[in-house]
């Protein structure tokens, strides 16, 4: 028998293989791990994940962050004031729920609309103090941001750009030492104090923003590569929402990292 149904028939079996092949994969996005599809299993006669489907529950998930990031832009046209609650809410709320959804997969389903609302918030308030301070800069940023996404689809689709165990590490561990050079500021930021390189319009500061948005567009390639991955292995149906949540997490990543980048260089003229 051949086809979508023995697809389906032989669904427990590929998953099984797909967990010992899990222990030596790596991908640089934080929310897809080895272990991602380890405790998840189609079962047999149920429908498996595809591209397809990833794809629309992304288009989902980015149509009510769109919707959202609009309420709060007009919210801090209208007031002012309420930028820095809307922030707060945004970021803290989508931190909390992407934390949830990397523990427990099977509630993207139901997570990945919140984290999209929420995210909608944050980039809705933090877009509208940026276009206040640079007009035209968000337009920018949100056409370089889905064209870099289109360039690196194509690009990974036609073969050009090959995922290796190399690259992968090379990523992750990128990815890592940004997270942490973050989380250093954060917490220096605290106490009054700040690093420079973050937010200085200097040839330093602009050649970090560049390496840092570098590294989020490649994580994108390392998201297709892992979806593509639990697509061929017959994952369950319900991972796509998993999947699409992957994708905005770095595409929320690449869109902010797009804003910084443009600012400084817009400040350096």
């Amino acid at each position: 028998m051949s086809g979508p149904i023995a697809r389906r028939d032989k669904a427990p079996e590929v998953m099984k293989k797909m967990r010992t092949q899990a222990a030596g994969l790596r991908t640089g996005n934080p929310v897809l791990s080895a272990d991602t599809f380890r405790d998840v299993h189609a079962t047999a006669g149920g429908d498996v994940m595809t591209i397809g489907g990833v794809v629309n529950k992304t288009a989902l998930a980015l149509a009510i962050l769109v919707l959202s990031a609009t309420y709060a832009w007009n919210a801090g046209a209208a007031h002012p004031g309420a930028v820095g609650g809307l922030t707060m809410v945004g970021a803290l709320g989508a931190f909390a729920v992407a934390i949830a959804t990397s523990f427990r997969p099977q509630w993207a389903s139901f997570t990945t609309p919140l984290y999209a609302v929420l995210e909608g918030l944050l980039l809705g308030a933090v877009s509208r103090t940026f276009e206040a301070r640079y007009p035209g800069l968000v337009a920018q940023a949100v056409f370089l941001t889905f064209g870099t996404l289109g360039a690196l689809l194509f690009l990974y689709r036609t073969g050009m750009i090959k995922v290796t165990d190399g690259f992968r590490a090379g990523i992750f561990a990128a990815t890592g030492g940004i997270m942490l050079f973050y989380l250093v500021s954060f917490v220096m930021s605290l106490f009054g104090h700040g690093i420079p390189l973050l937010h200085a319009a200097t040839p330093l500061g602009i050649g970090f923003s560049l390496v840092v948005t570098g590294v989020a567009a490649l994580n994108l390639v390392l998201d297709f590569d892992f979806i593509d991955r639990g697509v061929r292995s017959g994952a369950p149906k319900s991972m796509e929402w998993y999947g699409a949540f992957a994708l905005l997490v770095t595409l929320v990543w690449l869109y902010l990292e797009m804003l910084r980048l443009l600012a400084k260089l817009q400040d350096r003229d």
